[in-house]
């Protein structure tokens, strides 16, 4: 199978296009051929080494962790899915070496989950990773109609989704964006508010009571969630530990095809949906990482594999 693979850490520049065996498909798991897969910032942290101390990379390795596509076999005791099905999956293993940037991979059937019809093949591709971390984030925090909601970074790739979920869910939600994008935001039924000094001051004089929940998927926000947050508010961050230390919970998405399930019925349902910003062939993969480094990119980066 043709798939881009790296042999040591790095930046983009040393992705390669290589030819590999397909994978072999073990009890429990599904065989997934790849129509789409998508870019997130983890991808190329995992290039660069940022993850070595947690996780054992094997080289060559393939990065990705998001996939959309069909099933091609299925293992031992499989009975969730059979070929021809078409699926999503956050397909982070423990270990770094069998990613989605590639014409196949196996994910455990645990955590695919049916794609969902309303969405195209490079919008159903961006939904596993950033859709399940804020599901989760948002879900851990308890979050219920009537809420009123704060998100850190609400127009990021995790924020459009968590500020769909939340709303899904009927709760309040403000956001905090540039205001380049408080006009995206507003369309997806969000309040805007600017980052910067005096952010705190602007969020009270949104929310006078204090918010119920705040999700941070941006990090160094931890002050101006304390200044917001009511009593017996409840928060938790992506990527801050010193929410913890606050408090609050610092979470690891994890894979889980019953959550991501939850997400495609929303999709469905018309309360969800994946902007795309960028599509780029398998062979671009390099750029598209490159483009994900930028921060710049308002909506996912999809890599289309197949047609």
């Amino acid at each position: 199978m043709k798939a881009m693979t790296f042999d040591r850490y790095g930046g983009p520049e040393i992705l390669r296009q290589s030819e590999l065996p397909t994978p072999k498909v073990g009890p429990g798991e599904i065989l997934i051929r790849v129509r789409s897969a998508s870019v997130n910032p983890v991808d190329w942290k995992i290039m660069a080494g940022h993850l070595d101390s947690i996780m054992q990379a094997y080289f060559p390795a393939i990065p990705g962790w998001d996939v959309a596509g069909v099933v091609e076999a299925v293992g031992f005791d499989t009975p969730e899915f059979r070929p021809g099905d078409e699926v999503i999956a956050y397909a982070r293993k423990s270990f770094i070496h069998d990613g989605t940037f590639a014409e196949f991979v196996t994910v455990s059937a645990e955590a695919a989950a049916r794609r969902p019809a309303s969405l195209d093949w490079d919008q159903a591709a961006g939904l596993p990773l950033a859709g399940l971390t804020a599901y989760q984030v948002l879900t851990r925090l308890g979050l219920k109609a009537g809420d009123v909601v704060l998100i850190h970074a609400a127009a990021g790739g995790v924020g459009i989704l968590g500020s769909q979920i939340a709303k899904a869910h009927g709760a309040r939600v403000i956001g905090t964006a540039s205001e380049k994008n408080h006009d995206f935001l507003r369309a997806l039924g969000v309040e805007p508010v600017t980052y910067g000094d005096g952010l705190a001051q602007r969020i009270r004089q949104m929310a006078p009571a204090g918010v119920d929940i705040v999700a941070d998927f941006v990090g160094g926000v931890v002050d101006v969630t304390e200044a917001v947050l009511r009593e017996g508010g409840r928060h938790a961050s992506i990527v801050d530990p010193a929410a913890e230390e606050k408090g609050g919970h610092l979470i690891w998405v994890r894979p889980n095809g019953r959550d991501l399930q939850k997400l495609a019925d929303l999709a469905d349902a018309g309360k969800l949906t994946v902007p795309v910003a960028r599509s780029l062939p398998l062979a671009a993969a390099a750029d598209a990482l490159a483009l994900s480094m930028t921060g710049r990119v308002r909506g996912k980066i999809a890599i289309s594999v197949s047609r």
